[in-house]
């Protein structure tokens, strides 16, 4: 079986927040509302989707909804989000070349792996690219970085739930597996050894790792990338957002793939 990593829930607080999720179909345990809240629209909407999608609905005391969200300010409405259930990164990578070698899929293994991303919104985006140009994965590690919160599903617009994020207990260990798998690495950084307009291993099965905005890639990730490459930018900007440096990557690759 593949391994789980145990995860707490998470608390949407607010009505703005709480609706916010609802709309954007967050996966959603449980809505509590306060005894004898103040019914304003967004309450009424949040009940209604709630009841549309078959979220239950529990009516709680305030000292209650404090003691839930270790007392942030939830206005009578707490949104209760389960653990995401990630599976493991080299699990994904196999059931994904398998399928390749099989024909259930066109394109051959495609993955962004993300070194030192704190931010979900930036992994939202970066989902949304993958699913855009049909990427197969999404990889985080397990430690210092940034998980599956309501606010990156919110960010990805829907695609969360197309795209698998997967977590590798070990970047580097993983993006050597990858490796002996027959997956190129390549990593996204100023001053690469190869610029992306003639990447020549689009066509293969491919990892892209992207960094933090400002830190770049790590070193031993660096290390561990069959080939650096480059995005070729107006010198005066110092460097792109990661899910921008994605896109964009991603973009070229389908492109070149469209084209074999």
């Amino acid at each position: 079986p593949a391994r789980r990593s145990k995860a707490a829930e998470e608390m949407v607080t607010g009505r703005n927040s709480v609706l916010e999720a609802l709309r954007a179909g967050v996966p959603a345990k449980t809505l509590y509302v306060a005894l004898r809240v103040e019914m304003d629209d967004r309450v009424k909407e949040a009940l209604k989707i709630a009841a549309e999608r078959g979220i239950p609905v529990l009516e709680a005391q305030k000292p209650e909804l404090d003691r839930l969200t270790d007392d942030a300010v939830h206005q009578g409405l707490v949104l209760q989000v389960p653990p995401y259930e990630y599976p493991d990164a080299l699990d994904l990578a196999e059931e994904t070349i398998t399928k390749f070698s099989k024909g259930y899929i066109r394109n051959a293994p495609l993955f962004v792996a993300l070194d030192g991303i704190t931010d979900p919104r930036n992994l939202g985006a970066i989902i949304r690219s993958v699913s855009a140009f049909s990427g197969h994965g999404v990889i985080v590690p397990e430690r210092r970085a940034v998980g599956m919160t309501a606010s990156a599903w919110k960010t990805s617009a829907g695609a969360a739930v197309r795209v698998p994020v997967a977590r590798a207990a070990n970047l580097n260990n993983t993006l050597k597996a990858y490796k002996s798998m027959g997956i190129y690495v390549l990593g996204l950084d100023g001053g690469g050894d190869v610029s992306l307009p003639g990447l020549a291993l689009a066509t293969e099965p491919l990892c892209l790792v992207v960094g933090s905005e400002g830190k770049g890639l790590s070193r031993l990730v660096r290390e561990h990338c069959d080939q650096i490459v480059s995005i070729p930018i107006d010198s005066d900007m110092e460097s792109l957002n990661a899910s921008m440096a994605v896109g964009i990557s991603l973009y070229e690759v389908s492109r070149q793939r469209a084209g074999q």
